[in-house]
């Protein structure tokens, strides 16, 4: 399992927090937001799915990673 914490734009409530949470699941991965720090922190399997799907899926939720 792998670990990253990616930097998301504008989340800015609880909503933003869900969105984030659940397209990181959708994409294979779990997630935990830290909404203050606007971060997510991201465990998944490299070998079921890649990073790059991950950002894909939190950016289809309308919020940019950096």
């Amino acid at each position: 399992m792998t670990t990253v914490t990616l930097n998301v734009e504008g989340m800015s409530c609880n909503h933003c927090v869900k969105a984030v949470e659940g397209a990181v699941q959708e994409a294979g991965a779990a997630g935990k937001v830290d909404l203050a720090a606007k971060k997510v922190e991201v465990t998944f399997d490299e070998s079921k799915v890649a990073l790059e799907a991950i950002k894909e899926a939190i950016e289809d939720q309308g919020y940019d990673v950096k």
